[in-house]
């Protein structure tokens, strides 16, 4: 069965059985994977609003998603029976009734550390937040307190981040960073978790009872870090990976311990690691043939402003390929994934 398939079929399933969808909103927060267009509006070269960005997006509109088409969320919130994708926040040309039914605050380049947002100048996660207690007025201005409360204790909260901490704040050597010489991988991994946990009761304490924590992909895959594997031939770097495998399984066991603390909340643990390892090892398996490097420009260390609609390396299909920059998957892979995310562990919600 196809991949691209399951989402839809999972809903028929589930309406034969009169199980009724009780998500009336997807509500997100995070970095560049769930970004539709918030950096656009601040000054930052984190930005994605140019072409080839958006080639396949209807339209072929570059909204300020970091891929060629749809991002995971866009697809799980078409999978509750929602729209096809969800608006960011700070994009003028919407209102709060387009927001009452899905929204994401996040941005491009940051990260649970306040440190991590300081590199590009992006949104911290501090400020999400407060974003979200403005789009809560806003909702309750519109749909009267009552409904909007049951609003945001039945929507989806989704979280996505962490990837940056790491990559562009821990590991960063241009300029070096000061997380490294203050934590060990592990403390480093600990004071991160201790902020994911603080959020998630924060955004408990506004009235969120369903909230999915996303984990690491193998980041030691992602182009660019392949790239600078010179030594092992571009592999993936080995290191990268078994970091975020240590920073999910300390995710799990806190999604664990949340659901004990917080009453009434349901917070799961959403893993991208397996599904994206398995499409890097298995790419005929999902019709993918390139894994090593992306489809933008050379496919090794563009990314943003590097992937320039002018540039002849540019692949002409990207379905073929599983990452768009040195970054950031295809639409085709972010399908695959958010599929697999809703199979799994996100039906529960439907």
């Amino acid at each position: 069965m196809a991949p691209s398939h399951i989402s839809f079929l999972l809903l028929v399933l589930l309406l034969a059985n009169k199980v009724v969808a009780k998500v009336p909103a997807v509500i997100v927060f995070g970095d560049s994977s769930v970004d539709a267009g918030n950096n656009n509006q601040i000054p930052t070269i984190a930005r994605s609003n140019f072409q080839p960005y958006g080639r396949d997006f209807t339209g072929g509109k570059p909204t300020g998603r970091f891929s060629n088409g749809r991002i995971p969320t866009d697809f799980i919130s078409k999978a509750f029976g929602l729209k096809p994708t969800i608006p960011a926040y700070l994009d003028p040309s919407y209102k709060i009734s387009d927001f009452a039914t899905g929204v994401t605050f996040a941005s491009a380049g940051t990260g649970y550390d306040t440190a991590t947002s300081d590199v590009l100048s992006v949104i911290p996660l501090w400020k999400q937040l407060d974003y979200y207690k403005d789009y809560q007025s806003k909702l309750r201005a519109y749909q009267g307190g009552n409904e909007a409360n049951e609003t945001i204790k039945e929507a989806l909260h989704m979280m996505s981040l962490g990837t940056n901490d790491f990559l562009e704040n821990y590991y960063s050597t241009f300029p070096p960073s000061g997380r490294s010489s203050q934590y060990t991988t592990s403390q480093y991994e600990n004071f991160l978790i201790g902020i994911a946990g603080k959020f998630v009761k924060e955004l408990y304490q506004l009235g969120a009872r369903k909230i999915s924590i996303g984990g690491l992909p193998p980041m030691g895959c992602l182009p660019l870090e392949r790239t600078s594997n010179i030594m092992a031939g571009s592999g993936c770097i080995s290191s990268y990976n078994d970091v975020a495998l240590e920073f999910n399984n300390k995710l799990n066991n806190l999604t664990v311990s949340l659901n004990k603390e917080l009453p009434g909340s349901r917070v799961v643990f959403s893993n991208p690691y397996f599904i994206f390892l398995h499409m890097i090892r298995k790419p005929s398996s999902y019709g993918f043939e390139v894994t090593s490097t992306a489809c933008c420009a050379t496919g090794m260390f563009e990314m943003g402003y590097a992937c320039n609609r002018n540039n002849m390396f540019t692949c002409s299909d990207a379905n073929k390929y599983i990452f768009w920059d040195s970054f950031h998957p295809t639409e085709k892979a972010n399908q695959i994934v958010s599929d697999h995310l809703l199979k799994n562990v996100l039906a529960q919600f439907l």
